[in-house]
């Protein structure tokens, strides 16, 4: 069975384990990225025959748990044709617990829209930058997950050289409550 023929399992187990814990209101969105709707464009990679723009888009979240002391912020497609590890497309971490969103393009190389605290980790793109979605063409719609983490330390303390997967299993250690939203992309 693919990763992407479990994906809606995994979801579902997330979002119950994040409503168990008394989190039910901690909830994210984009303004940017319609519900329903393919990602846009603007937001998709620009290579591989991709012709996106790879714009970073704006995403916001609200009523974190009052114990917060960081967020993080991670964005992953579970149906890449990787074997189970699916894909990584943008890692923020050490965002201060006072930050609430992130402006359309904050995932930039230098990451200057950022909060100065956060740090930017490197993506399967082998960048420290949003890398929108790619997936191959002719596959299905790949399933994008949003996931902000409210943390219960003010930073994870990752080295620079930390993969998707460190930073998710950081977060999810240390993590209070999720937030969590799916967009699709295919072509």
């Amino acid at each position: 069975m693919r990763a992407g023929n479990r994906f809606p399992f995994a979801a579902v187990a997330l979002l119950v384990a994040s409503a168990a814990s008394g989190a039910e209101t901690f909830s994210a969105d984009s303004s940017d990225l319609p519900a329903g709707a393919p990602i846009p464009q603007r937001f998709t990679y620009n290579g591989y025959g991709c012709k996106g723009q790879n714009v970073s888009p704006q995403i916001s979240w609200s009523n974190p748990p009052a114990e917060t002391k960081s967020f993080a912020v991670l964005v992953h497609d579970p149906d890449a044709p990787t074997g189970v590890a699916g894909f990584w497309h943008w890692i923020v971490i050490d965002l201060p617990a006072s930050t609430l969103s992130l402006p359309q393009n904050a995932g930039t190389p230098d990451g200057h829209m950022l909060p100065p605290a956060a740090r930017q980790l490197t993506t399967d793109f082998g960048t420290n930058r949003w890398g929108g979605p790619c997936p191959p063409a002719g596959d299905h719609p790949h399933h994008y997950v949003f996931t902000v983490y409210a943390l219960k330390v003010t930073k994870l303390n990752l080295p620079a050289n930390a993969t998707g997967a460190d930073a998710q299993s950081a977060a999810n250690s240390s993590a209070l409550a999720t937030a969590v939203f799916i967009r699709q992309f295919g072509r």
